[in-house]
């Protein structure tokens, strides 16, 4: 919508980040030859204000009830409250998955061969829970830029010969697998 208003209205936004554009649509009242235009961006900004207000409570809510069931999950690097609860959900209670690999295999991280001649690798699971494996991804990558033991690590594989589809792989692999024995561990009574 901003972009295809007028040029006073464009120009009021210019160089400001959406927060700002937001605020600024809420609190003042931009300059306009289209009016219609004016009060659509307005009554925009006013529902995008609402929904963030609706997903910081949502979120606030989720990291109570991840807290009370499970507290020390949220502490674990790259791991946010919805991919805590994506976590929590699939794997439900101790016992229910009876090893890590199965949980791997749940998750779509277990490695399948795909072996040609002399060649040995694995390639990624395609199966599983797909909800499961995203989760898993995002904490992958949250720590490929911020965890300095996975940064390592990528670096050595890298060095190595992996290809970062490869690394990715083994990086959700050992996710799974650590993810799977601190909920085992760490249950809250």
């Amino acid at each position: 919508m901003i972009l295809t208003a007028d040029e006073t209205t464009r120009a009021a936004l210019r160089s400001q980040s959406t927060p700002r554009q937001i605020s600024h649509l809420l609190t003042a009242t931009p300059p306009s030859s289209d009016p219609v235009r004016t009060n659509l961006l307005q009554d925009l900004a006013r529902q995008i204000r609402i929904l963030d207000q609706h997903i910081t409570a949502n979120l606030r809510q989720l990291r109570r009830l991840i807290h009370a069931w499970m507290p020390t999950l949220l502490d674990q690097p790259g791991v946010g409250p919805v991919t805590a609860a994506t976590l929590l959900i699939t794997w439900s209670h101790p016992g229910r998955i009876r090893s890590e690999a199965a949980h791997a295999t749940l998750a779509g991280t277990n490695p399948i061969p795909a072996s040609s001649g002399r060649t040995t690798r694995h390639r990624l699971n395609r199966g599983g829970d797909r909800t499961l494996n995203a989760a898993l991804h995002t904490i992958a990558t949250s720590r490929r830029r911020y965890h300095q033991p996975t940064i390592d690590y990528t670096n050595r594989r890298t060095n190595q010969g992996k290809t970062p589809a490869e690394i990715t792989r083994c990086l959700k692999r050992y996710l799974a697998r650590h993810l799977y024995r601190h909920m085992q561990t760490h249950t809250h009574p």
